[in-house]
């Protein structure tokens, strides 16, 4: 399948792009810089864009058949990337009729905000990161309209290493007592399967030990 990754060179981004390749995916790498990924395959097309601007995103998404979105600025609370940069994805996909689209959001956003423990709700997304946090919730609202064939993937913190416990698949909210953490690679493979999988069509699905 053709597929581009919006923010390829993020930390997710990046494992997620390794991942389409090894699973036989034709990938484009869609970047301000893309060529600090120093990859070298085939399969993969770089291309250096600014998603805040729609012609770029526009140009970029022709001729693809799936997007996936890892959008981030790290720990800014005044970036938009999330949302804007992804309501310019769902403006191009309706532009060139592509369906599939898969976006990396966080645990916690709307529905699944009871699964957060003391520190995230008051501490992290209620005073450090609540700009961060209003920005996944605005994207999760354009993507739940968008009209497209759409998931959205809410994992907990992230982590370099496996987490001590297992990851759960599709979190309920009603879990309580989570480590709220996910290694990127997991993550990362999670993204990658959705292209074949559509069990989570429509659908929020959390991520989290």
């Amino acid at each position: 399948m053709k597929v581009i990754v919006f923010g390829a060179t993020g930390t997710v981004g990046r494992l997620a792009v390794e991942n389409l390749l090894k699973a036989g995916h034709t990938v484009t790498a869609f970047a301000r810089s893309p060529q600090n990924l120093n990859l070298n395959d085939p399969k993969l097309r770089l291309v250096a864009g600014d998603a805040m601007k729609l012609s770029d995103v526009t140009d970029a998404v022709a001729g693809q058949e799936a997007v996936v979105v890892t959008l981030g600025a790290g720990m800014s609370r005044k970036s938009k990337i999330r949302s804007q940069g992804t309501m310019n994805v769902i403006k191009a996909m309706q532009t060139h009729g592509v369906r599939r689209l898969i976006a990396q959001s966080t645990l916690g956003a709307r529905d699944s905000w009871p699964t957060l423990n003391f520190w995230w709700k008051r501490v992290m997304f209620g005073a450090l990161l609540a700009p961060v946090f209003r920005d996944h919730e605005l994207q999760e609202q354009l993507v739940e309209a968008s009209g497209l064939d759409w998931t959205i993937v809410r994992p907990g913190a992230f982590t370099d290493k496996a987490t001590e416990r297992a990851v759960i698949e599709d979190v309920p909210n009603t879990a309580r007592g989570l480590d709220l953490k996910i290694a990127r690679s997991e993550l990362a493979r999670f993204l990658t399967r959705q292209l074949s999988d559509r069990q989570y069509v429509g659908r929020a699905v959390g991520l989290s030990s």
